[in-house]
């Protein structure tokens, strides 16, 4: 029986009935039914890890994980994960480092990948990895003997030629690309970028989505991520009884609530953000005493020095707007750097009156969806996105700003607290419909269809 794989860096195991799930675990939902293997690191480290994966069965889905070495973790994960293709892929060329031995740790655990599915994997079996950690493993899956379909979607932004010539071996990750069948990216754009990067480093051939490099094709399009937009929704209206919720919205004594929810990374404008809010008050002081910003940030990656430095700055940020705004009975600013569950989120979003998404750069950013998803039909709030985000193509009738502008994003928080209840109304229709077209299970039916008629098509594969 034909069975489909997802492979990803981490694998979310469930750990109990009650345990949240992660973004990727959500998106992916709908392929998660009986005979499916998902499979990739465990989060482990071993001195001596074994080719063998280890296997748990939940629901019927098979998660098998292998462990790492610690030296080769750091330089796959650390170094050129996270320390070299972030930042190139958000637009951060000031802040990408290169060292030949972290892509040489890249490409090994992207073998060991390969080597350790090789040995579950069957001849029918359909493949769909993710994300920037495995841009090689199809070309190592290939050396290992695997002649079916390979599919890949990256989650983050991709980046036009110009800038990925900047990376020593940018060409090469343009040509492991190539050795998948079908590439899946969030927006027209950075599937454009990414085909002018095969055509113009590689000397590939372009026609609409497909690309010919030797001697075979393969195809690059956009298929936008979504969310479960009418599951988010019904949890929104069941978290407005939340006890932290219920909390949170008694404590705002009726002020109007800004949120904003991000994983704390550099790529995701907070500094900015907490500057176009001290803006808000000086452009217009009006809003003084009116308005509460919370912002949850959870901590990650914090083995980078980079991320480190921006909890510092942001700690900075928020004690000088708070010393410089706050009275007695009002704290402009609440953050907090603890995670916060799902459905917690959920209610959250929906008693907001402005929702804050600026990234700097982003390949979607689902919390923009989330908050759309979230709001009441009746008294929604105001989405004020980045022009930068991946969401920003088609959620429209949000208020579209440059992250990069202060005090552009402060005026847009004045224009979302003054602006008037027929106009909230109608913009949140409008996005509404869109986030409840464009769920998570489009997502998923629309690549894997796209994966199966390249398979049907019988295109040749690359060589081993």
């Amino acid at each position: 029986m034909a069975r489909v794989i997802i492979v990803s860096n981490r694998v979310p195991i469930p750990k109990s009935r009650g345990a949240s799930a992660g973004g990727l675990t959500v998106a992916l939902r709908d392929l998660l039914t009986p005979g499916t293997v998902w499979f990739g690191w465990s989060g482990r480290l071993s001195a001596d890890p074994s080719l063998q994966p280890a296997i748990v069965e939940a629901r019927g889905v098979t998660y098998a994980t292998i462990d790492l070495k610690a030296e080769t973790y750091r330089g796959f994960y650390v170094g050129f994960a996270n320390g070299t293709l972030w930042p190139l892929l958000h637009f951060r060329l000031g802040l990408m480092q290169y060292r030949q031995e972290d892509y040489d740790d890249y490409l090994s655990v992207n073998r060991l990948f390969a080597e350790s599915l090789r040995t579950m994997l069957q001849p029918d079996d359909t493949v769909w990895a993710h994300d920037y950690h495995l841009v090689p493993f199809a070309r190592m899956l290939r050396q290992q003997g695997f002649r079916g379909p390979l599919g890949f979607f990256l989650h983050v932004p991709f980046v036009p030629p110009s800038m990925l010539e900047a990376l020593p071996v940018g060409r090469e990750l343009v040509a492991d690309l190539c050795a998948y069948d079908l590439v899946g990216f969030q927006t027209e754009e950075h599937a454009r970028d990414f085909r002018d990067c095969a055509q113009r480093l590689l000397g590939a051939t372009v026609r609409g989505e497909w690309v010919r490099l030797n001697g075979r094709s393969m195809r690059a399009f956009a298929d936008p991520i979504g969310i479960d937009a009418e599951g988010f929704h019904q949890e929104a209206q069941r978290a407005e009884n939340d006890s932290l919720v219920k909390r949170v919205a008694g404590s705002l004594a009726g002020r109007a609530l800004a949120i904003g929810v991000d994983r704390m990374d550099y790529s995701k404008g907070l500094p900015q953000r907490f500057e176009a809010y001290g803006r808000l008050f000086e452009r217009h002081p009006e809003h003084r005493r009116q308005v509460h910003f919370l912002q949850i940030c959870p901590r990650s990656r914090e083995e980078v020095d980079e991320y480190r430095k921006l909890r510092i700055e942001l700690d900075r940020l928020t004690g000088r707007i708070n010393g410089r705004f706050s009275e007695f009975d009002w704290t402009p600013l609440r953050y907090s750097a603890r995670a916060a569950p799902r459905s917690t989120l959920a209610g959250l979003y929906r008693i907001g009156r402005i929702g804050l998404v600026t990234p700097l750069r982003d390949g979607m950013n689902l919390v923009a969806k989330e908050f759309v998803a979230a709001q009441s039909d009746e008294d929604p709030g105001v989405l004020v996105l980045s022009q930068f985000a991946g969401a920003a193509q088609e959620l429209t009738e949000a208020l579209i700003i440059n992250p990069f502008d202060p005090d552009a994003i402060a005026d847009a928080m004045h224009h979302a607290l003054i602006m008037p209840a027929p106009e909230r109304k109608e913009r949140h229709q409008a996005l509404k419909e869109k986030v409840f077209r464009t769920t998570a299970q489009a997502y998923c039916a629309r690549f894997m269809d796209a994966l199966l008629s390249i398979k049907a098509q019988s295109i040749p594969r690359v060589a081993a």
